[in-house]
């Protein structure tokens, strides 16, 4: 660990790079299991599909709120004992949301009664838990690595928290498929979520919980003042604090260009996990009833296709690593546009197996997605206020998706209720934001 790069830390090697991201893995299956399965868990819980955006308001909406705040109090955490000043954080959000992962699937097991306000309350405080706790353990993993890994290793360390993300994304949208395939309940009464969902969840608990631990007990933080001194900063320069609003005002140009292309991605991806299900289960098994076993089975395949678009978003960012830094930009928006196609193709496929072939082209745009934003903007930014600026960056992942379930109040009566409509929408939404990758002015390392 004696080599300096010249942002002056030293080389990692690779077995540090892989401890300092596993535990993402466990993270991003949790997200996953959320995002692919709440609208199935609130539509089978008697959710109005219309009233669907309420409940993807709020995991955009916790992020917006704690990332900022985890990256500013872990700028100025020393925990020597609980592992340093991100690790804190990432015990804490695991802790919370193991809990909540095991609750979140019985939302309909409790005698609330089907469609009842208990019942959709019950789901929407769970799922916000999930959110803020998944949103606590994940933000250390891409703080550690702007943290820790020098210029010349961050694409293969973010490469490998891309990795990691896309395979914990796969476990957790095949878990259903596989669990019914092993004879696990697929279907339950009117108003309970099966068991092949519940059973996801509880394994996904525990991925979490194993994988977090490598990267605690395996990973070991730079003190202040060793982080002071690889970043050429003053040990007082994060201790200092810093107002929100005056950090962004100086916020280098490439945190805001990568922000605006960001606003149009994730827009379009809140579509895709608000509506799949039902606009898969209407163009494929021609049904709207989420009760009915044609609708699980929907489900259930909007599981296996996003384990599809994961696989080609590992395969895809490997490819990506690889690209030469001039030509960033142009594999930036080839995968966005790729994307905005396999949206599109959802409007007219009525195929259950040609839809693979649409989730393969919105997997290269994960990977897209997954791939530059970071790398673009921790190489833009000096190791000053690294957290703080990080979570305040994750505003360009929130907002959009908050902007984007208000937007489905208006947009979804006036596409005629149609969920498969909105993968059209979505689709040209992706469109403008590979349009908007021209405006990016990289910062590469000398």
């Amino acid at each position: 660990m004696s080599e300096k790069s010249s942002a002056g830390l030293p080389a990692l090697s690779k077995s540090m790079i892989w401890m300092i991201n596993f535990g993402f893995l466990g993270v991003q299956t949790a997200f996953t299991l959320q995002s692919s399965q709440m609208s199935r868990i609130f539509q089978t819980i008697g959710a109005d599909p219309n009233n669907l955006g309420w409940f993807f308001i709020l995991p955009p909406l916790a992020g917006l709120i704690v990332q900022p705040i985890v990256g500013y109090y872990s700028d100025r955490t020393w925990a020597p004992k609980l592992g340093g000043r991100r690790l804190p954080y990432l015990i804490l959000g695991t802790l919370v949301a193991v809990i909540v992962m095991l609750l979140l699937p019985n939302s309909g097991s409790f005698g609330f009664g089907y469609g009842s306000l208990a019942a959709l309350w019950f789901g929407a405080i769970t799922v916000a838990f999930l959110d803020l706790s998944s949103n606590v353990a994940m933000q250390p993993f891409k703080m550690m690595v702007g943290d820790m890994v020098n210029d010349d290793q961050k694409s293969y360390a973010y490469g490998i928290q891309s990795f990691l993300s896309n395979t914990g994304a796969v476990l957790a949208a095949i878990f259903p498929f596989l669990l019914t395939w092993l004879g696990v309940a697929n279907t339950a009464k009117k108003g309970v979520v099966p068991q092949s969902v519940v059973v996801s969840f509880y394994v996904g608990a525990a991925l979490l919980i194993i994988t977090s631990a490598f990267t605690v007990f395996r990973v070991k933080e730079y003190d202040p003042a060793t982080y002071a001194r690889y970043h050429g900063i003053e040990e007082s320069d994060n201790t200092q604090g810093g107002n929100w609003f005056t950090l962004l005002k100086q916020a280098p140009k490439a945190f805001w260009t990568v922000t605006l292309v960001q606003f149009f991605c994730w827009f379009a991806f809140q579509y895709l996990w608000t509506y799949s299900a039902g606009a898969i289960a209407k163009n494929v098994w021609n049904t709207t009833n989420a009760t009915s076993a044609a609708y699980q089975a929907a489900g259930n395949w909007y599981g296996v296709l996003a384990a599809v678009q994961s696989i080609a978003a590992v395969v895809c960012s490997y490819i990506l690593a690889k690209v030469p830094n001039k030509y960033h930009k142009a594999g930036y928006a080839t995968t966005l546009l790729l994307g905005a196609l396999g949206f599109i193709s959802v409007f007219f496929i009525h195929s259950q197996g040609a839809l693979i072939i649409s989730f393969v082209l919105v997997g290269i745009a994960w990977a897209g997605m997954n791939t530059y934003p970071l790398t673009i903007v921790t190489n833009a930014l000096s190791g000053k206020h690294m957290g703080t600026y990080l979570g305040l960056f994750n505003g360009s992942i929130c907002l959009p998706q908050i902007v984007a379930s208000l937007a489905s109040f208006a947009l979804f009566p006036l596409l005629g209720s149609s969920q498969v409509n909105m993968f059209l929408l979505a689709g040209i939404v992706l469109a403008c934001g590979a349009l908007s990758v021209t405006t990016i002015k990289e910062t590469f390392a000398e």
